[in-house]
């Protein structure tokens, strides 16, 4: 793995693309790594952010879709995702719409929460601006922290 990201290092913001799309989307993979590597190389971090949560959003509207097709049993046995969590998560939501899809930043639940969507038929629009929006924000935090760390170290 750690060759891997290495590589995506080497590829710049089209790396960091990438790996935020990795981890939008089903598959464990974390893009903060790449975000903070490229960022202490040099690399804008306004282009770093742009592709992160560009990506991360495209990952994430992956599972919407996913959800959206309505096939339980492939995400039970491609993606591991079981049929108990997405119903928690789709009583979880009942009521609260799309708006909802600005927590699909978070660890774990995401992707779960971003597939309940899916299935709920939330609408679409509101959807990718809200998750947009929650990824964009946590990429910036991200980089605040890092630069509060350098400014605390120094």
């Amino acid at each position: 793995m750690d060759a891997f990201i290495e590589l995506l290092v080497e590829w710049g913001v089209p790396g960091m693309f990438i790996s935020a799309f990795l981890a939008g989307s089903v598959i464990p993979f974390s893009s903060e790594l790449v975000l903070v590597a490229l960022v202490k190389l040099g690399v804008d971090p306004t282009a770093c952010v742009a592709a992160a949560t560009i990506g991360n959003t495209m990952g994430g509207m992956t599972c919407y879709w996913m959800g959206h097709l309505g096939k339980m049993d492939w995400l039970e046995k491609y993606f591991r995702i079981k049929k108990e969590k997405v119903d928690r998560m789709r009583v979880r939501l009942q009521g609260k719409g799309a708006m909802m899809a600005f927590f699909a930043f978070l660890p774990i639940i995401g992707s779960v929460l971003s597939v309940a969507l899916g299935f709920m038929r939330s609408n679409m629009w509101i959807t990718v601006v809200s998750m947009a929006v929650g990824k964009l924000f946590r990429y910036a935090m991200i980089l605040w922290a890092l630069g509060s760390a350098v400014d605390a170290v120094m």
